[in-house]
């Protein structure tokens, strides 16, 4: 977006289609990055409730998403820097809660992510698929993770919902 205040940051794109929106089809040609996690959020509405879980690698490791980045400077000469995550289709664990999640690329794809000598977006779309389900874990968390402003390591504490 050309003004950040025009509406909610665009922090997830469509892996399949994030080549060609013209909010992320130049960082998709050039300025493509990992983004370094142990897992992310999601949600599932159960009995009227959001639930969340966590989703990490089945070993517990770091990993990358794969990313966009943009820079650059608005009217007034305020830098801004900015990222998404891309998303694809959720793998068979995921699918169960969410049918989306991020593309979360294997180190031997990073090198390949980075190249910049890789500008055509359909040489890349290989990478841009569910990780396999057998190779992630993932498990209920407090729902007090449901308040955004909720910040505390106890926010990967195991948890089990209670039977309704």
């Amino acid at each position: 977006s050309k003004d950040p205040s025009s509406g909610p940051p665009l922090i997830n794109a469509r892996a399949e289609t994030a080549a060609v929106k013209p909010a992320f089809r130049a960082a998709f040609r050039r300025r493509r990055c990992l983004i370094p996690s142990d897992g992310f959020y999601e949600w599932k509405r159960e009995s009227g409730k959001k639930q969340p879980y966590f989703v990490s690698l089945a070993g517990g490791e770091v990993f990358a998403f794969a990313g966009l980045w943009e820079h650059w400077e608005n009217p007034e000469g305020t830098t801004i820097d900015s990222c998404t995550i891309l998303t694809t289709d959720a793998n068979d664990l995921v699918q169960s809660i969410h049918d989306r999640m991020p593309v979360i690329l294997g180190p031997q794809d990073y090198a390949e992510w980075l190249d910049r000598s890789i500008e055509v977006p359909d040489k890349l779309q290989h990478l841009l698929r569910p990780y396999p389900g057998h190779e992630t874990a993932m498990r209920p968390v407090a729902p007090k993770m449901n308040k955004a402003t909720y910040d505390s390591p106890d926010c990967l504490a195991p948890y089990e919902p209670a039977l309704t």
